[in-house]
């Protein structure tokens, strides 16, 4: 490395919103971010998981690109094709509720305008809203290859969408039936069981219903919390072995209010005979284990509920009510007919649908499957021979369970914005065409074919990303070169939504995984460990802090340049990174803070003041090269630079970017900081070859420190990377080698050595801090140590310690002498002595002694009153865990104030 002799005057400190706008332009004008399919460089690759088109930026996609980002720039760095393939999913139901939103609020509906200037009408606002979250995540400086940028209605995976339903067609593995599923009445579209999330349970009713046996004086009692849809009834069901009911089965029961006969089934699958009554009734058209009795019994199937959730004419008296109006209505019927037996509270949770809330209904309705089975077994199997590896391990298990119990999924929507299913059905003959390519008659009969009205469930594109955004079903080179992908990172909540589904759709078209490492990142809450909710008000905004802006007023449409609000403060995207990183424990959730982000932006700052120091001391001679002989210091802090590279590698190579940004932080903060450069001042101020040998050290280490940190704050470290009066071959620290240990000589003996130094500094300082003397005074310090070898070091270094600890003169010697003249202490294998004259021994003697009388006092009662049983039992339980954290503290305090008197020894004439 060649050095200049130059002074670099940096600003007093750090301002991001001067320092990160200026680096985008400059990485995106070279290209820099950009994969080359020809280099003989190993590919790396990461396909972004594609945020909804009708997104802002959340913390979620902000701890999702931090991730991703440190891994894509850690590889670039270390000589890897690096790939980053960034996207937008095109969101089928957010997008076309959002749109239909604004169109209610015109005073129009997508059914006035029609399908096809309603598609229209969502891909004009997508041109002007759609890249909005492209944008902001730019501001938090990630490096994917845009040149690559995907969006799921892209032509390109338009195609590959349409290539892959219709292999699965031709393979069996898709299939259109008549079965229940789960559909929601506000969106009005089928949901896969995914899309029904169950939330905490509630109190709802459990009514008794009283079913008259026909024939005879007796009733069949039933219960359910859903009394609205009995009117779909078309058996009751009892347990074949259960003797209450043996002279029963194959009779019939009357459906109260309507009158339908309904036969008497046994089924031992069903019904429990030790649980309530031990009868069920059993509506198939509106519960799933009830439709799998009546797939099993030939029952018929009775829908009474419609698209709305109101009741259709199979309800008789009571079509055209919502289900909540009609159960109100049912019941109270019941109730008049004497039918209605009990009334309880039942706690349950509500399956609701995950985009709008409204409680989903089961329905039976024809739709589009996936045969799933033979997909998931091939999945699960590439698990467990390891071609796929889970980070952290425990979702190994859950996957594996979940791909065991995996059902037929639905992946017809009925919506508008979305990939059209590519089927057509004839009008004239009833037959199903599916197509590569538009047909144009009815192969079977000619007649004119119509195409089915419905769109495929946006995880269905999602599921083809890895190879879909790499050119497939064509025979890329891109394709050939970066499939499979090597990591797949996303947040725990959608393993079973993308990433089992990409899992199976990878292995069915690829013939192989679509990526060998899934590393699953946790949740992100908020200080106090709540989940982030806008209804809770604990939303923390990524932007806000980067720029003290929030998300909406970042960027209202593609290009528009952000507006920032005045006066507000500013932490950057480089310390919201850092604190992701230090908080991104595996399987732990991040519990972030304003404290932490305000605390990484004061590292930040700690960064640019040291570079501030290198930079300012090279305006005198630089070291051309290294001596083989370096001084202690100099030889302390390479050691430890080689130490931290070390961690820093393994700790990434095993996605563990808590240590990895842990062991940089430590670094730069404690062992650069506030060491070597407190070291450094003095050969610096002496002058001369040594002070050569310095500045080269300096700059050797923050160049390291620079690059090593690179991936975790890639702003800052650019700024300053470029500062450095070196010869570089790089045209940014991006491309840059990553350091590597080797570089770096270990030196145990000078971690030793600077150990045993330093530990003497922090004793006398701690000394001096304990016995409240002035921090600014210049003390007598003796240094006592048996061994030669550590008398040596602590005699060569003594100009050292008496600039680090403020002493004058450090005196070092084999034993400290019998009559004590000062505060004393241990370090180690070395005893010290802070001399100070008799009186004032004498004053600190009395002024302990009066603190720790006055310390036993407050201990004392603190102990009396816990130990009161009439406080510890009738105190609430906050009061009494108060009062034994005060007698904790008193506790502690008593034990060192003790401690600090027996360091003072006896006094004089005892």
């Amino acid at each position: 490395m060649k050095i200049a002799s130059k002074r670099v005057e940096l600003e007093k400190s750090y301002d991001p919103a001067r320092v990160e706008p200026r680096w985008y332009p400059f990485w995106m004008q070279r290209q820099l971010f950009r994969a080359d399919p020809d280099s003989k460089k190993p590919p790396f690759v990461i396909a972004q998981p594609p945020p909804n088109v009708t997104g802002g930026l959340h913390m979620g996609h902000a701890l999702t690109a931090t991730i991703e980002d440190i891994l894509i720039r850690w590889r670039r760095m270390a000589g890897d094709n690096a790939l980053w393939i960034p996207g937008v999913d095109h969101a089928g139901i957010a997008t076309q509720m959002v749109v239909e939103r604004e169109l209610r609020r015109q005073g129009t509906s997508r059914h006035q305008l029609g399908r096809e200037k309603f598609v229209e009408q969502v891909w004009a606002w997508k041109e002007k809203f759609g890249s909005r979250i492209t944008e902001q995540h730019k501001m938090l400086g990630i490096s994917p290859d845009w040149s690559r940028e995907r969006f799921t209605l892209d032509p390109m995976l338009s195609a590959a969408v349409r290539e892959a339903f219709v292999r699965l067609y031709e393979d069996g593995l898709i299939y259109r039936g008549l079965r229940l599923i789960n559909w929601c009445p506000s969106c009005r579209t089928a949901l896969s069981d995914l899309e029904v999330e169950h939330g905490d349970e509630r109190v709802e009713q459990l009514y008794q219903i009283a079913y008259p046996v026909e024939g005879r004086q007796r009733k069949l009692i039933v219960a359910t919390t859903r009394p609205e849809t009995m009117l779909g009834d078309t058996a009751v069901a009892v347990h074949p072995e259960d003797p209450r009911y043996a002279d029963l089965i194959g009779g019939h029961a009357l459906l109260p209010l309507l009158g339908r006969r309904l036969p008497i089934i046994g089924d031992a699958i069903l019904v429990d005979m030790q649980f309530g009554t031990g009868a069920v009734k059993v509506t198939p058209a509106h519960d799933f284990n009830d439709f799998e009795v009546g797939q099993r019994h030939r029952l018929p199937v009775i829908r009474v509920l419609d698209d709305d959730a109101r009741v259709n004419q199979e309800g008789g008296p009571y079509a055209g009510l919502d289900r909540y109006a009609a159960r109100a209505k049912i019941v109270e019927d019941l109730r008049a007919q004497g039918l209605l037996v009990q009334v309880d509270d039942h706690r349950l949770s509500l399956g609701a649908c995950q985009r709008c809330g409204t409680v989903v209904e089961p329905t039976l309705s024809e739709q589009w499957f996936v045969r799933t089975r033979p997909l998931a077994d091939r999945a699960a199997q590439a698990v467990l021979e390891q071609r796929t590896s889970f980070i952290p391990d425990n979702w190994t298990k859950e996957f594996l369970r979940w791909m065991d119990e995996i059902r037929d999924w639905c992946i017809s929507r009925q919506l508008w914005w979305g990939h059209r299913i590519p089927a057509w059905h004839c009008k004239s003959c009833g037959q199903i065409l599916v197509a590569r390519q538009d047909p144009t008659r009815c192969g079977a009969c000619g007649g004119a074919l119509e195409q089915d009205p419905d769109v495929l469930d946006t995880w269905f594109s999602s599921g083809l990303w890895p190879f879909s955004t790499l050119g497939w079903p064509a025979k890329t080179r891109d394709l050939e070169v970066f499939y499979p992908n090597t990591v797949m990172e996303t947040g725990f909540d959608i393993l079973f939504f993308w990433v089992a589904r990409m899992m199976m759709f990878g292995l069915h078209f690829m013939g192989e995984v679509p990526f060998r490492t899934v590393f699953l990142h946790a949740m992100v809450r908020d200080e106090h460990g709540q989940k982030m909710s806008k209804s809770k008000g604990n939303v923390v905004d990524p932007l806000w802090l980067v720029l003290g802006a929030s998300a909406e007023e970042t960027v209202l449409e593609a290009g528009q340049q952000p507006r920032f609000p005045e006066g507000v403060p500013r932490f950057g995207a480089d310390a919201l990174r850092f604190t992701l990183a230090m908080m991104a424990a595996q399987g732990r959730d991040i519990q972030l803070s304003l404290a932490r982000v305000q605390g990484y932006r004061n590292f930040v700052n700690k960064l640019w003041n040291a570079a501030r120091f290198v930079l300012g001391n090279l305006d005198d001679q630089v070291a051309a090269e290294l001596p083989p002989e370096l001084p202690l210091a100099e030889r302390w802090i390479r050691s430890r630079l080689a130490a931290t590279v070390a961690e820093v590698e393994t700790a990434l190579e095993t996605y563990r970017f808590d240590t990895a940004a842990g062991s940089i932080y430590h670094f730069v903060w404690h062992e650069l900081c506030d060491w070597y450069l407190e070291l450094a001042k003095l050969p610096l101020q002496q002058g001369g070859a040594a002070a050569g040998v310095t500045r080269r050290v300096l700059v050797e280490c923050l160049d390291a420190v620079l690059r090593l940190l690179h991936p975790f704050m890639p702003f800052v470290t650019e700024e300053l990377w470029q500062a450095l009066p070196i010869e570089r071959a790089a045209a940014a620290v991006m491309v840059a080698p990553f350091p590597r240990a080797a570089e770096y000589p270990r030196d145990p003996e000078a971690e030793q050595a600077l150990e045993i130094l330093s530990t003497a500094v922090t004793a006398i300082r701690t000394l001096r801090a304990e016995h409240e003397l002035n921090p600014a005074s210049k003390l007598h310090v003796v240094l006592a140590a048996p061994d030669p070898s550590v008398r040596a070091l602590l005699d060569r270094q003594s100009p050292a310690i008496a600039r680090l600890a403020r002493a004058e003169p450090v005196e070092v010697a084999s034993a400290l002498p019998a009559a004590r003249s000062g505060y004393r202490g241990v370090a180690g294998t070395v005893e010290l002595e802070l001399r100070v004259d008799a009186a004032e021994l004498l004053r600190e003697r009395e002024r302990l002694a009066r603190e720790l009388a006055k310390v036993e006092a407050e201990l004392a009662a603190a102990r009396s009153k816990l130990a009161n049983p009439k406080f510890a039992e009738r105190a609430p339980a906050e009061v009494v865990a108060k009062h034994r954290a005060i007698a904790e503290d008193l506790s502690g305090r008593q034990a060192k104030l003790s401690r600090l008197m027996e360091s003072l020894g006896e006094p004089a004439g005892r």
